[in-house]
């Protein structure tokens, strides 16, 4: 697939950040920081549309000009980078909502362990996979207690996290859509099984298009890049979209055209025909 020829000028530009931006290292190559800049300089706004939170966006914080905003959590929240990552809007998951898919999950799939991300810091499940770094706050627990409406001051739970040590992981997410898909949002962006549960409605694609429209920009006039299902609804929303070389098998269906890999440097190989090619 190519995207249409007669499509307007791109006026912003949406990226995923792993797998897609990043190299698998974790880094931003010299030639993407070059293409990011120059698209920034000939008017094309950059928004970082990311699984992750706001905690772990240094990678890139360096890399947003003008505006400053990235879009995190799966659309669960709009950070000021500039800012140090303050928090500026929450689309967030009700605490019973959240309980309800715990207790649906746990039914459909014994042995899942939970984690819960807020507003105010991550808290896990004793059983659930190691994580990068610990914050000062982390609370180890149940997910029924993670979740009262006590527990970290009843800080908006932005996502909650489910994971099976046995399940593969698109046959976890097409079990967890099917017992606890009416009740919530649910995708994976990760190689392993976990899935990433936002609350009804809340995905990239709804955030990137609230931001768009306070900016009097259509979804013709935006390109996406993703590589992972929590990518999907966005590429299909946006005008112009590109699978990475090394996306799954559903964003390779959803995207209107393909690219090079993420350690290929596939969304500056675009970004720079997208320059050459405007008036």
């Amino acid at each position: 697939m190519t995207p249409a020829t007669d499509a307007p000028a791109p006026r912003l530009i949406a990226t995923d950040l792993d797998g897609t931006l990043l190299r698998d290292d974790k880094s931003v190559s010299a030639r993407t920081v070059a293409a990011l800049a120059a698209a920034e300089d000939a008017g094309i706004e950059v928004f970082f549309v990311t699984g992750r939170p706001a905690r772990w966006m240094d990678v890139v914080s360096a890399h947003v000009h003008g505006h400053g905003l990235a879009i995190c959590a799966n659309g669960a929240a709009v950070v000021d980078l500039h800012a140090g990552g303050r928090l500026l809007q929450a689309h967030p998951l009700e605490r019973p909502t959240a309980l309800d898919v715990v207790d649906a999950l746990r039914a459909a799939a014994p042995g899942t362990t939970f984690a819960v991300e807020t507003t105010a810091g991550f808290h896990h499940e004793p059983a659930y996979p190691p994580v990068f770094s610990h914050d000062a706050g982390t609370i180890v627990a149940a997910a029924e207690k993670l979740l009262h409406v006590e527990t970290g001051a009843g800080a908006p739970v932005l996502k909650l996290l489910a994971h099976h040590h046995e399940l593969a992981p698109d046959a976890f997410l097409d079990l967890a859509r099917t017992h606890a898909g009416s009740l919530a949002s649910l995708t994976r962006s990760s190689p392993s099984s976990l899935l990433e549960i936002s609350a009804p409605g809340v995905s990239k694609a709804s955030t990137l298009a609230l931001c768009c429209a306070e900016r009097g920009i259509s979804a013709a006039e935006v390109v996406a890049f993703g590589d992972m299902p929590n990518d999907v609804d966005m590429l299909r929303w946006a005008g112009t979209s590109y699978a990475m070389g090394n996306a799954h098998p559903d964003v390779l269906a959803a995207a209107s055209g393909r690219t090079a890999a993420n350690d290929e440097d596939g969304v500056a190989v675009v970004i720079e025909r997208i320059l050459r090619d405007l008036p």
